[in-house]
């Protein structure tokens, strides 16, 4: 093959891909992703003022550092742990935590709470990490404008 055909074939590949959507996961597998998606959505949802964790791309971020983990304990940590969510949500509702209703999705948010689940407290500090190192998160949520000179009371004091 020539060096033409060649970069005709991947830049076709590429664009095909494109155009497809196809996505690949550096970590979650499609429906770890989407269920990791919703749950940090839950965790900080989108309002007036800025973007969810879904905006912030959240989910994304967390596959990608996944992907990355040195210690296989931490994958194996969250592969179990959204299995076990998957396992509590069929044994409360009957089925899947994706194919729960919103309103049984929060319950059961609600009961892993309550409960202290580990794995579930490493998914929320994990998503407010995330989305508080994002644009929407820095920018949006805390209105962070960068490095200004601060007025007022919390100015602090010039010697």
């Amino acid at each position: 093959m020539e060096r033409r055909e060649l970069f005709r074939v991947t830049a076709g590949a590429a664009v095909a891909a494109k155009l497809a959507g196809a996505q690949a996961h550096k970590f979650f597998s499609d429906d770890e992703f989407k269920m990791t998606d919703e749950l940090t959505e839950m965790i900080i949802p989108a309002d007036d003022k800025s973007g969810g964790a879904r905006a912030a791309q959240v989910a994304a971020y967390l596959d990608f550092r996944l992907s990355e983990a040195f210690e296989p304990q931490v994958r194996d940590q969250w592969r179990e742990g959204l299995k076990s969510i998957d396992a509590l949500s069929t044994e409360l509702n009957g089925h899947a935590f994706l194919a729960a209703t919103p309103e049984q999705r929060i319950a059961l948010i609600t009961r892993l709470s309550e409960k202290n689940d580990e794995f579930f407290r490493v998914l929320k500090e994990a998503t407010i990490r995330a989305y508080y190192t994002s644009k929407i998160g820095i920018h949006d949520d805390l209105d962070y404008k960068g490095n200004v000179y601060q007025r007022g009371d919390y100015a602090g004091e010039l010697p």
